[in-house]
């Protein structure tokens, strides 16, 4: 490594070290310790370019000990020596892949991985770790917070971006180069991907974390990814490499992977002021996203007033925000290289305007050479053995019957603690434990806290914790006002969840810190702890990757970081000495509860926001389109030049109840229709929120203008056929409402996404009450499918085995020349055997587009009778 960036290390070193001086000796001390030249300057890199959550959460230990693993292994390897200094402290050295918890396992998965990789090449190594991480873990959604690889071990599920932690983590723990790479958000349907390269004997390649393929630079997402707009990693340096850097922070450096995927274009944005001129701003590209304008990456104009970014071949909305002004545009990359901006500071009162938003277009899958039959088998082989695996390591989780006993014995809900325990999954002898413990003491209050969680947080929130907040809570709550229940006790003074922190213990801590004077004085005046508090807290932001990461506790002892660390912090500080408090939940500003109402935490001299309303209405004349919050419809407040979505729940359809509670302000209401093509009918409409007043407003919609095509039309034969055990023929199976009929690949995400929509749609499935047939050859099928027993599934869904795939077969000449082999593959028959709807791999949202081809068909048999 060259003499610049040592020094520049050294000198972020320091200055990291001078930050964190409240923690000196629990971060630190270990320099005290003997070190060779290579330990000592792999620690101060890390401690260089760490964030700061992490100085406040952990301790010196933990780091040295994962320098040393890292430079044993890096000799034990037999590539270790073919990793250049370069890509080892890059790719290889970090200890962090995303925001996970930082845990102590180098060691333990090099000694879980060697013995599999020994004598192997590279690029098999990297196949081989993939299958031990299958064996670890399968895909589920959820919430933000990314468990660290222990926890999703010790669960076996976990969302791509905890997966593909995992095999980043795996992966370096035998040596080898490897990123977690993203696609923030997809432009062809809602949500993202995580997936992992790895390097291999001179060359990055590319495969999916948990789902592992015969060979590299193969998966079921390398066609959606030729659709994406960015793909990127963040590098935890200041990184120079060969890649396009979309962002190079003081603390880490953002690349642009993009073109290892997709057909792509280098565009450039010319932002300029009212006068002409080139002008000073942060440019956000953003995609429409879960019915928001999405910031996939910021850049910062240089002194011409431009920015560069290599794109993929869709639209983009462009929102660029400066001291001259802020401006937006929607540009589509194909239209040209250059686009010009001009910066306004005039605000935007009312009016709507209707824009399309076009992906990158489907184009044929690059491939490298695809594996042969005989790989494929024993691919599906060693797939099958991994979920048996997993199958049986989950088998040790806590049984419904002893979920039972345990209620029986402790005289609560049977329900209620199967609830927990079933979500706790591998760590459910942990929170059997605690409720065997403190049941007996505190009768309902244990089962009250552990209700109180996300789901997430049973899989890996241990005792010491749960046993902190309950008894650092119990005292607390027999002083409050008697008209609060126990449901809302437990949500806003007994949980130790604030937002996505680590849950850690911290009560105790915290009331011992005050005395009782003190704590009096606090709960009778919130604003006096907040004033102190914010007086020996300083704010930093731009030093974590993802604000709000930290403890409270860890933020309590560093006394510093991002504005988000703090609010959880005073949340946390208020909770513990009797103050039931909460970040709001459609903005996050911080509050306490008291006189029956909640009031915003305040510093002196200032006071709380003014408050009004908006009242949805719902536009009979247009589309009718069930309005669904992050799914077609979101607001927006306009402040410091951006828009900032407002965080109502996720999938909230009761809008036009009641009007809801906004700060007073201007926002952005978007609506947004996907068509099957990926394309979105996006509409935006701007309004003002003022003191006290309800604004009413329309919740319209753009003209959906969906056909339903007649794509092809099953024979005379084939409608006779009898398939997948029907007992009946196709042409008795599609009378008399037609049918869906789905091949799906129940082990791997897609398929997943497909099945998470058909549970969540099932009213609408069951009002239509045609057949929906799922099906899969038996080479799909493992260990851990169990469909059958799907009680959220419609109930006119049913499944069957595809043997030989006979049907499949009936299906594959009628569409495309070449075989359909991305799952799930999905079609919608009308009433005669015609296929007026059909999707193939990966897509959000096939489920919704489904029932809109059987409404379709059904309004047209109407229209004929």
């Amino acid at each position: 490594m060259n003499s610049d960036w040592t020094t520049q290390v050294l000198e972020k070193f320091a200055y990291k070290r001078s930050l964190a001086s409240l923690r000196e000796e629990q971060l630190f001390s270990v320099f005290q310790q003997p070190l060779s030249a290579d330990e000592q300057f792999a620690l101060q890199f890390l401690y260089a370019y760490m964030p700061l959550n992490d100085l406040a959460d952990y301790n010196g230990e933990l780091f040295l000990s994962h320098v040393r693993a890292s430079l044993a292994i890096r000799n034990k390897v037999p590539w270790g020596s073919t990793v250049s200094d370069h890509l080892f402290y890059h790719f290889v050295l970090p200890y962090r892949v995303n925001n996970e918890n930082i845990e102590d396992i180098r060691s333990l998965l090099f000694n879980e991985l060697f013995e599999r990789v020994r004598g192997l090449s590279m690029e098999d190594a990297i196949l081989e770790t993939n299958y031990w991480c299958h064996e670890k873990a399968t895909y589920i959604g959820n919430d933000q917070r990314t468990v660290s690889p222990l926890t999703i071990i010790r669960t076996t599920l976990g969302r791509c971006g905890e997966q593909s932690t995992l095999a980043v983590a795996a992966l370096r723990s035998i040596g080898i180069p490897a990123r977690q790479c993203y696609t923030p958000r997809w432009a062809h349907c809602d949500s993202n991907h995580a997936w992992v390269e790895a390097w291999a004997d001179g060359r990055w390649h590319f495969l999916g974390a948990c789902e592992p393929e015969a060979r590299l630079d193969q998966g079921w997402f390398s066609a959606p990814a030729q659709r994406a707009m960015l793909v990127n990693t963040r590098v935890p340096s200041n990184y120079a490499g060969p890649e396009e850097i979309t962002l190079q922070h003081p603390w880490y450096t953002e690349i642009n992977l993009l073109d290892n995927y997709a057909v792509n274009k280098t565009i450039t944005i010319k932002v300029l002021n009212q006068a002409g001129s080139p002008s000073s701003a942060k440019v956000h590209f953003q995609l429409y996203n879960y019915a928001e304008f999405s910031t996939i990456v910021t850049k910062t104009t240089d002194q011409a007033g431009q920015v560069t970014l290599t794109t993929g071949l869709g639209s983009l909305y462009i929102h660029a925000v400066g001291e001259e002004g802020w401006g937006s545009i929607l540009i589509h990359t194909g239209d040209a290289n250059e686009f010009t901006m001009v910066m306004s500071k005039e605000e935007v009162r009312g009016g709507i305007s209707d824009i399309d938003m076009i992906p990158p277009p489907s184009v044929d899958s690059k491939l490298t050479s695809a594996a042969t039959e005989q790989e494929k088998q024993k691919n599906s082989e060693r797939i099958q053995e991994g979920s048996q695996i997993r199958a049986a390591y989950e088998a040790t989780f806590v049984s419904l019957e002893q979920s039972s006993q345990l209620a029986d014995q402790l005289s609560l809900n049977g329900d209620r603690v199967w609830n927990v325990l079933q979500k706790a999954r591998g760590n459910s002898h942990e929170i059997y434990a605690f409720l065997q413990n403190q049941s007996p003491l505190y009768g309902e209050w244990p089962l009250l806290l552990l209700e109180s969680l996300h789901e997430k947080d049973l899989t890996d929130t241990f005792q010491i914790s749960l046993d902190d907040h309950l008894l650092g809570s119990l005292p607390l709550i027999g002083s409050q006002d008697t008209d609060l229940d126990k449901s809302f006790t437990s949500k806003y003074l007994l949980c130790p969840r604030i937002h996505y922190e680590m849950i850690a213990p911290y009560k105790h801590r915290f009331q011992e810190h005050y005395s009782e004077a003190e704590k009096e004085l606090y709960r009778g005046q919130p604003e006096a702890m907040y004033e102190r508090l914010a007086g020996e807290f300083d704010i930093i932001e731009g030093m974590n990757h993802y604000n709000g990461s930290a403890t409270p506790l860890g933020s309590f002892e560093l006394q510093k970081g991002d504005r988000l660390c703090f609010h959880i912090l005073l949340i946390a500080t208020a909770r513990s000495i009797g103050i039931p408090a909460r970040l709001e939940p459609t903005d996050l500003r911080p509050q306490y509860f008291m006189l029956s109402h909640w009031t915003d935490f305040c510093s002196e001299g200032t006071s709380a926001p003014a408050l009004g309303f908006v009242h949805f209405i719902k536009d009979i004349a247009g589309d009718v389109e069930e309005a669904a919050y992050f799914n077609n419809f979101t607001i927006a407040r306009f402040t410091k030049g951006m828009y900032h979505t407002q965080m109502l729940p996720f999938g909230k359809k009761d809008v036009f109840d009641a009007p809801i509670e906004l700060v007073c302000g201007q926002y952005r209401l978007i609506t947004g229709i996907r068509l099957p093509n990926g394309t979105v009918k996006v509409r935006l409409a701007y309004f003002d929120i003022s003191p006290s007043a309800t604004t009413k407003l329309t919740l319209s919609f753009c003209s959906k203008d969906m056909e339903i095509p007649i794509l092809a039309s099953l024979s005379a034969d084939a409608m006779d056929k009898e398939l997948f055990y029907l007992q009946i023929s196709m042409k008795a199976a599609v009378q008399p409402r037609g049918a869906v009929i789905a091949w799906i690949e129940p082990d791997r995400e897609p398929s997943k996404h497909l099945l998470r929509e058909l549970r969540e749609l099932a009213p609408a499935f069951e009002a239509w009450n045609g057949q929906v047939i799922l099906t899969a050859g038996e080479d799909k099928l493992t260990a851990s499918f169990s469909l059958e027993q799907d009680a959220a599934l419609p109930r006119n869904a049913s499944f069957h085995l595809d043997q030989s795939y006979t049907g499949l077969n009936l299906f594959q000449p009628l569409i495309v020349p070449k075989r359909m082999e991305q799952f799930p593959i999905l079609f919608v028959l009308d009433n005669v055997g015609r296929i007026r709807y059909m999707s193939e791999g990966y897509k959000l949202g096939t489920g919704k587009e489904a029932l809109d081809a059987i409404h379709a068909i059904a309004n047209s048999l109407q229209e004929k009778d």
